[in-house]
């Protein structure tokens, strides 16, 4: 997730979603989602489509599909990444809805590198009261490992 996130050393604040669906996170977030691959892992990765969008590749041997309803596409910011470096939906597909567990909302990289994480609209303005009230960056830091 670099840049967005450190490639090590990070610390996030997550935002905790009891129930992801296309009315609480949206295309531009950056979540935390059940590794597909390893269950006991997790991810950090970009929401790029959710349920109902259209699906293509440059790839001509490959035929275009839309997302079905509760599925989601996720992709690593790191555009330098091969996709097996990136391990996103490139190459384990579609990923239940049900599999994200949280939005990350906050980025601790070192104690004079941290701000807002900058996820969608929609998401940035429900978010925003969590971080004027209750982010503590002082006490964020003592955990962090520089």
């Amino acid at each position: 997730m670099v840049p967005t996130i450190a490639r090590q050393g990070g610390t996030l604040l997550v935002r905790k979603l009891p129930a992801a669906d296309p009315t609480c996170v949206f295309v531009g977030d950056v979540v935390v989602l059940k590794d597909p691959e390893k269950s006991e892992n997790y991810l950090v990765r970009r929401l790029a489509a959710i349920e109902g969008y259209e699906m293509v590749t440059t790839d001509e041997k490959e035929e275009p599909f839309v997302l079905d309803k509760n599925e989601c596409w996720v992709l690593a910011d790191n555009e330098n990444l091969k996709p097996k470096e990136a391990n996103d939906s490139r190459i384990f597909g579609p990923v239940p809805m049900t599999d994200i567990v949280g939005r990350v909302i906050y980025c601790l990289k070192t104690a004079v590198d941290h701000g807002p994480v900058q996820n969608s609209h929609f998401s940035m303005r429900k978010d925003s009261p969590v971080l004027e009230v209750e982010l503590d960056v002082d006490e964020m830091a003592k955990g962090h490992k520089a």
